[in-house]
């Protein structure tokens, strides 16, 4: 079982980034029952993604995103929202522990899966949490279910700087 300081530890410099100390607990929060439902026993060992053999953890992954969204930002001169940016980062990929699990030796797509796509369960179970629509928004619309919508800005830098990252593992594990 996966326990909040579990969670504090891992993303603690990404965390510390969110003033709104109310704000950073729901992050700890949110990943903590994802953890729970998804009956992960260690939050590294859930995997990036499972459309790359040997990507890596879904943790590091997790942080580079929220780096690169924090530099973006501190690039902007544009009014954007810094704690909600990285809320959104922290937890764009959170549903994963619910969408993954380790069956018969190797990581696959749960049942659950079948019917929501990461960013939908983490979206609804960030709602469910009570995080602010902006940062559901965030957590919906990284992928391509926020294609067809009007993406804030600071979904729009998580969005990318996903990608990103994405490309770029799929690049260099072959």
């Amino acid at each position: 079982m996966v326990e909040t300081g579990e969670i504090e530890t891992v993303f603690l410099k990404e965390l510390e980034w969110i003033k709104d100390k109310n704000l950073r607990s729901k992050v700890v929060n949110v990943w903590k029952e994802a953890a729970d439902r998804g009956k992960w026993k260690k939050l590294d060992d859930a995997p990036f993604t499972l459309l790359i053999e040997n990507s890596g953890k879904l943790t590091d992954h997790t942080k580079r995103i929220t780096n690169l969204a924090k530099t973006v930002y501190d690039q902007r001169t544009e009014k954007l929202n810094l704690d909600f940016l990285i809320a959104g980062a922290l937890l764009h990929d959170v549903g994963k522990l619910l969408e993954y699990e380790y069956k018969n030796g190797k990581y696959i797509k749960c049942d659950f899966a079948k019917k929501f796509r990461h960013p939908v369960s983490g979206a609804l179970l960030a709602k469910e949490l009570g995080l602010p629509d902006e940062v559901v928004h965030i957590i919906y619309a990284h992928s391509k279910e926020g294609d067809t919508i009007e993406r804030s800005p600071e979904a729009i830098i998580v969005n990318h700087c996903d990608f990103i990252d994405f490309e770029i593992k799929k690049t260099l594990v072959k």
